[in-house]
């Protein structure tokens, strides 16, 4: 074997390695940047959703119990009466969440297009 042919013999090695590096590292950008990039507005609306139902939510829950207490004053001035318009406040917030559960979408970040 003379020289040319091992130092072509080693360069091609070398040449492979370096090919086979940044073929990893094409492929883990491609499978951790490429779904990370639509992953921010998802966040993003995420998080508005769940603001905009929470803060709905809580005025909402404001509103029916000062209702029921300056509707009912009378019928609920009793002893454990007078508790009564925060378990119905409680009701509508055991419904808002539990209608938030049944509609929440368990998709992935990134669809599949068919």
């Amino acid at each position: 074997m003379s020289d040319t042919e091992a130092k072509r013999k080693g360069s091609s090695t070398q040449n492979s390695i370096v090919d086979t590096a940044e073929m990893v590292k094409a492929y883990a950008i491609q499978e951790t940047v490429g779904p990370l990039r639509g992953a921010g507005r998802w966040i993003g609306f995420g998080l508005l959703g769940a603001v905009l139902i929470g803060s709905g939510t809580a005025v909402l829950t404001l509103g029916i119990v000062r209702m029921f207490q300056t509707e009912f004053p009378d019928s609920l001035g009793g002893r454990w009466t007078k508790n009564l318009p925060y378990v119905f406040g409680m009701i509508v917030c055991f419904i808002v969440a539990g209608l938030a559960m049944w509609r929440i979408n368990k998709q992935p970040l990134n669809k599949e297009k068919p």
